[in-house]
């Protein structure tokens, strides 16, 4: 309220029962970056919750040198995750034990943090997830844990909670709006020389993950393209706004909308076509990243890129043909326009810089099933399926003869906050580890090697080497603690090295890359736009349950779309889905996926994680096909119909002006 003309002064400061002491402005991000200033690790000064850099080259020299540059600013507000389900759950009190059902994206963390608020140890608390209708984020933070576990402790009686969606959208974080300032250059031959990235985020009264984002965008706010000079520092900061945390892309989506569309305005600028020029400048295997890393094998960016052009030249002609006709029929200002927008994108998974392990056990039961004992949490991902999926392969038994156990904290083992993409990368692997270990442990017994297959028979298991058939007899094998007569367990955590003071390093063993293709309409009397389709290709390792991945695909477009044209969280105003829009059946397009399958050898048979990449290169393709279609572009999101109109106005205004002082 300080400094708010009108208010302070009713205000009777003297009986005021609030203290607060006045901070100095915030300084340039610039400044706050300076080589006195404590670099990667978050730290708090003043209102700023934490600062990272990524840095490498001479971007100064660079863009000095450059034949082209190109430069821009732009703004993205709070977004809402609109979970279908909202935050809900019960807890009750068994014996020295508090047992929370709830949902959740992270139920060890959940844990953790409930017994150091309740001062229990950690086997006194057991969270059990649930069915989660939705996460994208909003989960991984407590919401009505604390509530229900207190009240069920302190009462001895079992309570529930359940938030109105009003509640759900008050209470929980979100997305952080972002200011975000850029300059990147190219040489005349169309290579990409130097970008130069500063981000502010709003990271609301509370930490959550703004670290985490701060720490993850400067990382990915290149895209996958050779850069050899670069830098990139972000701030988050403290507000009286919203609180933000997690969000699907953790502030990837913000960084990639600017710089994607800063490089359409550079291939523009060098007389290029815009998807060649991604693919002469997308990064391969054997080029250092923005931080050193060379990722070695499962780079597929240029891949995905290739993949589009086909659908590109046609989808080109096919807008400019129409754009030819309405311009014949009904004038020079409209009403319809078409265009065709690029985008690139790519996705670490996982932790960055740090530890992320997860622990997986398999157990061969008497019944000659198998137990899968894992503790993901599947939020609609479909993590339950694939991890299955990779178990079954890597020991060599069917589908149907696994069994996932459920999830709780009390039994299986960690494997980790669902989040980052991580689940079918790290868990899967960790399954797949366990899993060739149960395998080599079944066929040692049997006297065989690797070679060996396995058939099941009515109480025994038998092993096929060969002309020679081996049975073990399953009820001659004692049951071991958990009633399993063979059992193992693996843990799997991605090799990683942690960044230094200028972001140098290999902050994730493999990432996810693609590339999205947006065909739109937009209307130049009434400011709309509406998106034809998109065409989607992903390197995705190796698609272990195709129909998933297309389903993550088509769900990452749906909320990409929405964070391009129409959702805005506004704090103090927002509170139900009728003020906030989110994209319907009728708003979403025909999605067309391109599945690329760039194997990575870190990945269980390859593959890597999907979940978080398929937002992230959506809203830029449309922001870029809105470009290629009427040639504005919109410095706030969303593209909201009164701001495609004020800019087309503006755009008009300024040729008149221009076409009157030729004149």
């Amino acid at each position: 309220m300080v400094g708010v003309p009108g208010v302070i002064e009713l205000l009777d400061l003297e009986g005021f029962p609030v203290c607060w002491e006045e901070l100095a402005p915030l300084v340039s991000i610039e400044e706050a970056h300076a080589p006195d200033a404590p670099r990667i690790h978050p730290h708090r000064e003043g209102s700023v919750l934490a600062r990272v850099r990524v840095v490498r080259g001479d971007v100064k020299k660079a863009l000095s040198e450059a034949d082209f540059v190109v430069e821009g600013e732009y703004e993205t507000g709070f977004l809402e995750h609109a979970c279908i389900e909202p935050e809900a759950g019960f807890a009750r009190r068994v014996g020295d034990t508090v047992e929370i059902h709830a949902s959740t994206q992270a139920p060890f963390g959940d844990r953790d943090g409930l017994a150091r608020m309740l001062g229990l140890p950690p086997e006194g608390v057991r969270v059990v997830p649930s069915a989660v209708g939705g996460g994208f984020g909003s989960k991984l933070d407590l919401s009505i844990e604390p509530f229900v576990a207190l009240a069920a402790w302190t009462l001895n009686r079992p309570v529930r909670l359940v938030y109105s969606r009003g509640e759900s959208m008050r209470s929980t974080t979100k997305r952080h709006a972002t200011r975000i300032r850029l300059r990147v250059g190219a040489t005349r031959d169309g290579r990409l020389l130097a970008l130069d990235f500063f981000a502010d985020l709003d990271t609301g009264a509370y930490a959550s993950w703004g670290p985490t984002v701060a720490g993850r965008i400067p990382v990915h706010a290149s895209g996958p393209y050779a850069l050899p000079h670069y830098r990139a520092l972000t701030r988050a900061v403290h507000t009286n706004r919203a609180s933000a945390g997690a969000f699907r892309g953790f502030g990837v989506p913000q960084a990639t909308i600017a710089v994607e569309q800063a490089y359409d305005d550079l291939a523009g600028r060098l007389g290029m076509d815009r998807l060649e020029f991604r693919i002469l400048n997308a990064l391969d295997d054997r080029t250092p990243t923005v931080t050193g890393q060379v990722l070695g094998d499962g780079v597929g960016f240029r891949q995905c890129l290739e993949a589009l052009r086909p659908r590109w030249q046609l989808a080109r002609a096919a807008a400019a043909r129409f754009n030819v006709e309405a311009e014949a029929s009904s004038g020079p200002l409209g009403p319809l326009r078409r265009g065709v927008g690029v985008a690139g994108m790519w996705y670490g998974c996982g932790n960055t810089g740090l530890p992320n392990p997860s622990t997986v056990r398999v157990g061969l039961k008497s019944d000659g099933r198998v137990a899968l004992d894992q503790g993901a949490v599947d939020v609609g991902q479909g993590s339950s399926t694939v991890v299955a999926q990779i178990c079954a392969d890597a020991l060599g038994v069917p589908f149907d003869r696994v069994d996932l156990l459920p999830g709780d904290t009390a039994t299986p083992p960690d494997s980790g906050k669902t989040s980052a993409s991580r689940q079918t990368f790290v868990t899967g692997k960790a399954a797949y580890l366990a899993a060739r270990r149960l395998r080599e442990e079944i066929t040692k017994r049997a006297g065989c090697g690797e070679e060996a297959s396995l058939e099941f028979e009515e109480g025994a298991v038998v092993v096929v080497a060969g002309g020679s058939r081996t049975a073990l007899p399953l009820s001659d094998l004692p049951l071991g603690a958990r009633g399993w007569v063979i059992s193992a367990e693996a843990t799997f955590d991605p090799p990683i090295t942690p960044l230094d003071e200028d972001g140098q390093g290999a902050p994730y063993a493999v990432f996810g890359f693609g590339a999205h293709l947006a065909e739109v309409e937009v209307d130049t009397e009434l400011g709309t736009v509406k998106v034809l389709k998109v065409t989607a290709a992903h390197d995705v390792g190796r698609a272990i349950n195709p129909l998933l991945v297309e389903g993550q695909i088509q769900g990452g477009i749906a909320q990409g779309l929405g964070m391009a044209l129409m959702e805005e969280f506004v704090p103090g105003e927002t509170e139900n889905l009728h003020d906030y829009l989110v994209p319907t059946a009728g708003d979403v397009p025909p999605v067309e996926s391109i599945l690329v399958e760039c194997a990575s050898s870190a990945g269980p048979f390859g593959a890597k994680g999907v979940g978080e990449q398929t937002i992230i290169p959506t809203a830029p393709a449309i922001l870029n096909a809105l470009h290629d279609a009427v040639g504005v572009r919109i410095g706030r999101l969303p593209a909201t119909p009164d701001r495609v109109r004020a800019a087309l106005f503006e755009r008009n205004r300024g040729s008149q002006g221009s076409r009157g002082s030729q004149g």
